[in-house]
């Protein structure tokens, strides 16, 4: 049998830049603050955004973790790695693996 199921979409509130680093490889690495309203309460979430500033190709990860070190140390790990905005969902992924 199936039924229908209600998801709410989350969505990040309030957006501010907490860090921006223009690597050597021209892509701008962010970590930026949000808010989100779960279930009646704001919860702070930190997001990650990359953007090529040759091409203008942009990517972001607006909830990528609750805690800045998490969101801090992935940037540091984008810029060192020069990774390009289309492959930041991968590197998150292998990265989280990594942390949990």
């Amino acid at each position: 049998m199936f039924g229908i199921v209600k998801k709410t979409k989350r969505e990040v509130l309030d957006r501010t830049v907490y860090m921006e680093v223009c690597g050597g490889n021209k892509v701008s690495y962010r970590v930026v603050a949000g808010r989100m309203n779960i279930n009646g309460s704001d919860i702070i979430t930190y997001g990650i955004e990359a953007q090529d500033l040759s091409n203008g190709e942009y990517a972001s990860i607006p909830d990528f973790s609750r805690d800045i070190e998490d969101a801090v140390d992935f940037a540091e790990m984008l810029i060192s790695g020069k990774v390009r905005p289309a492959q930041i969902y991968g590197k998150a992924l292998n990265y989280l693996c990594i942390s949990i």
